[in-house]
């Protein structure tokens, strides 16, 4: 793998960049869909870009740099990825879509009876309120399968982060169209790819946090002189610098390795990634401290970062019984 990006990645980073920062925020998604963002992950036979997972941990981390409110992470990862895994194909565009993945170490909540109903209810089920379509993974019989449902409105969760949209979908006897089977290990690995899609998201909220303290850093004053020319503010800095640089380059290992590694392999670069997550939103925390009494403020931007970051790091479970998992992981190779 190659840890630097090359013109084309970095063309789309600018791209999506350029698309974030303009005017008439209520027509990011268009301007997204303009672009390609939408379909990174659709195969070109589909209509799509025909990318990887690398360039869609470049277009997240900028939608986390602009703390992007938008349904593209359940839609153009999630629901892509798990059309995917049962053989069919979801283009992102007009339509929006949230697919109810199981939590680790859970079975699917939703079952599909033999008139094709379907029955079940899962919370916390990213995107699920700007969802036009939920893809739910049903059992029936002996087999998943993963199933399409629409005119299901979710409710929305109440989270520490305001730009997350989480819900929670309750359906009983509601028609379904069967998209495909499921096989074992899919949903593991479609989770995996939101996780990794999800880290750069954080690793974008990071690096803008940070900007922001070594910013005002630089400009106010105390004694005479810039607080940043004090030995503890830069200590502070260069720890949440290194923080920062550490899990991106976890974030493109994890993206190189779901297109490219073995399943052992992609799966655990993005456990260590949910391990790693509470302490990137240290770097939250730290902004905080560096800006001071303005950094306290709820509605100050350094806070509202750190909630996005604070987000992620509870996404399908805390932080620290992923660190579980990879210490178990490590005993036993």
């Amino acid at each position: 793998m190659n840890l630097e990006l090359s013109d084309e990645q970095v063309a789309l980073r600018d791209t999506v960049r350029r698309a974030l920062a303009a005017e008439a925020p209520d027509q990011t998604w268009e301007r997204l869909a303009a672009i390609g963002a939408l379909d990174v992950l659709v195969p070109t036979s589909r209509g799509g870009s025909g990318l990887a997972m690398v360039e869609a941990a470049i277009v997240s981390e900028e939608l986390g740099r602009a703390r992007y409110a938008g349904p593209w992470l359940a839609t153009a990862v999630a629901a892509v990825r798990a059309a995917g895994a049962a053989g069919a194909s979801f283009v992102p565009g007009e339509r929006t879509a949230a697919v109810a993945l199981p939590w680790p170490g859970h079975a699917p909540a939703f079952t599909l009876d033999a008139t094709g109903r379907v029955h079940g209810s899962q919370e916390h089920v990213l995107g699920a309120p700007l969802a036009h379509v939920l893809l739910l993974p049903a059992r029936r019989d002996r087999e998943v399968v993963l199933v399409a449902v629409e005119g299901v409105e979710a409710v929305a969760e109440a989270g520490l982060d305001a730009t997350t949209s989480l819900g929670s979908v309750s359906v009983d006897g509601a028609d379904g169209e069967v998209v495909g089977s499921l096989p074992e290990g899919a949903l593991d690995a479609v989770r995996d790819d939101v996780l990794v899609a999800w880290a750069a998201d954080a690793v974008g909220a990071a690096r803008a946090v940070l900007a922001l303290a070594v910013e005002h850093a630089k400009v106010r004053h105390q004694f005479g002189q810039p607080i940043g020319a004090f030995q503890a503010v830069q200590h502070l800095l260069v720890d949440a610098l290194e923080t920062v640089e550490l899990f991106a380059a976890g974030v493109l290992y994890a993206a190189w390795a779901a297109d490219a590694g073995d399943p052992s392999e992609r799966h655990l670069a993005a456990l260590r990634l949910k391990a790693f997550a509470a302490r990137l939103a240290t770097v939250g925390d730290i902004a905080i401290q560096v800006l001071g009494g303005i950094g306290y403020t709820w509605e100050h931007d350094a806070h509202r970062y750190l909630r996005r970051l604070l987000g992620w790091s509870v996404a399908f479970g805390s932080a620290s019984s992923y660190q579980v998992e990879v210490g178990r992981r490590a005993r036993t190779t």
